[in-house]
């Protein structure tokens, strides 16, 4: 979705009233649809396995790449599913979180990824960069199957009248 696409779609709801502007946004994320079937490589500068449940712990410097999102953070916990850890289920990221994919960009304190449905919501002072058009808000919530998402909480963004 372009720049102008985003700016159109922002006005509609700022003219829809005070109200929706309160209650969230609909965004595109990514340009394209992310294929979360691709596998996905993590690197970390320290790694600790917890022989309870068998969770992985990456610190420092942790970036999460599959094609072409990347999630970064402090630490990133890699929770696996019932079948043992052969099927990651879900990241819990948390410390500087930054999330990209193609041209955007996302930013939060904390993101949690669902591997299976490709859905990652991002919490605490959300900030989103999308060519020029900037967004800030509490939550972010992306479809990176879809291609989709939705700012929550107190959203935020400046237009420019005759901008592209």
């Amino acid at each position: 979705m372009s720049v102008r696409a985003i700016t159109i779609a922002l006005c509609l709801t700022l003219c829809a009233g005070s109200q929706a502007l309160a209650q969230g946004a609909e965004i595109a994320f990514g340009g394209i649809r992310a294929d979360t079937s691709l596998p996905v490589e993590v690197t970390a500068d320290g790694l600790s396995v917890s022989q309870t449940d068998g969770a992985a712990v990456f610190t420092g410097n942790v970036v999460v790449s599959q094609g072409e999102m990347r999630l970064g953070a402090d630490e990133i916990r890699v929770e696996y599913g019932a079948d043992g850890q052969s099927r990651i289920e879900r990241l819990i990221a948390s410390g500087n979180v930054v999330l990209t994919s193609g041209a955007d960009a996302a930013k939060a304190d904390k993101a949690e990824y669902s591997v299976d449905s490709g859905e990652i919501v991002m919490a605490g002072s959300v900030l989103l960069t999308q060519g020029s058009t900037v967004l800030s808000g509490e939550t972010l919530a992306l479809n990176l199957a879809a291609g989709t998402g939705q700012m929550g909480g107190r959203v935020k963004t400046v237009l420019t009248p005759g901008g592209n």
